[in-house]
């Protein structure tokens, strides 16, 4: 079968689709047929050698999947449409998957979606419903709102009765905030006024940030009372401080949401969440916003997009 390979650990320019052997199957495994995997920022980090797991070289990356079973476990059966999650090995004609991280597609949902689904949207909820505590009525601030976990973001928390402020980099990024949800929109070049005046002067319940960098600190300044700071990660490259004196003087939070290791130690739990998340999809609630497909050739060419921060949407490759 073919895959995307990193062979060198320098972003896309690293990458190369090659024959390689298929996985075997194994227990508690499901093999599944891969009709699209999508391309996030992890792949782009473990392209560099940045995420905080580096895989041998070299290795396939690809974090979510969809596609067809060819070989079930558990409860799924040959011809399955799914999502997955394999977390690397999914840029591949065909990927093994641990049955635990393998999620029925319902018919409202198009495969194409399906590979789009998983990461962000686990993630996300994990983050506003266990992690944040959102409740209906409450603000929330999502920054880089037209990104893959930013639009899971936005739609989540409009599902769930929030009001949400988008934060974007540019004017032509606004319409993907906007599409995904958000009540209103703000340039992150003076966000921290705009949401003052939007709010009244209230501030926001919940700030959404997989951004980090200089930006936290204005998003601490738009917290109100008894607020929270999600921190999801640092796409601006810089790991931010907190002087927590500010925490205790206004009542405000920051709290971590690391995904992958909440799942690791917490069995069965993302099942649970796709469960929950499944009324949503059927109902068309969430759906993620599809921005450019490629081909498994041009693999290198769609981690770039990430790398030049071109994508609208979520990237996805098409297998053959």
């Amino acid at each position: 079968m073919q895959a995307a390979l990193v062979t060198q650990l320098i972003g896309s320019a690293g990458v190369e689709v090659r024959d390689v052997y298929e996985p075997a199957s194994s227990p508690h495994h499901v093999l599944i047929d891969v009709a699209y995997a999508a391309v996030g920022f992890p792949d782009l980090l473990q392209a560099r050698g940045e995420y905080q797991r580096s895989p041998n070289l070299p290795f396939i990356p690809g974090w979510e999947v969809s596609g067809v079973v060819r070989i079930g476990a558990g409860r799924f059966r040959t011809g399955d449409r799914v999502a997955a999650l394999p977390m690397q090995d999914g840029l591949a004609q065909t990927v093994a998957v641990h049955e635990d991280l393998v999620f029925p597609l319902p018919a409202e949902v198009s495969i194409q979606e399906g590979a789009a689904l998983p990461l962000n949207y686990l993630t996300m909820h994990l983050a506003l419903t266990r992690r944040g505590r959102l409740t209906s009525g409450e603000t929330v601030l999502v920054h880089g709102a037209a990104g893959g976990l930013g639009t899971a973001a936005c739609q989540l928390a409009k599902a769930y009765g929030a009001r949400v402020i988008g934060v974007v980099s540019s004017p032509d990024k606004r319409r993907i905030a906007e599409a995904a949800g958000s009540d209103e929109v703000v340039l992150v070049a003076g966000f921290r006024d705009e949401v003052r005046r939007l709010t009244g002067g209230a501030g926001v319940d919940l700030v959404v940030d997989p951004v980090g960098g200089d930006r936290f600190t204005d998003s601490l300044r738009c917290l109100a009372s008894e607020g929270r700071v999600l921190v999801l990660g640092f796409t601006a490259g810089s790991i931010p401080s907190v002087k927590v004196n500010r925490l205790l003087l206004t009542n405000t939070a920051v709290i971590g949401v690391g995904s992958v290791e909440f799942w690791n130690r917490t069995s069965g739990y993302v099942g649970r969440q796709w469960a929950e998340l499944l009324p949503l999809m059927q109902s068309r609630a969430i759906q993620p916003l599809i921005g450019p497909v490629f081909e498994l050739n041009d693999a290198a060419n769609a981690i770039a997009q990430l790398e030049q921060r071109r994508a609208l949407g979520r990237i996805l490759i098409q297998l053959p």
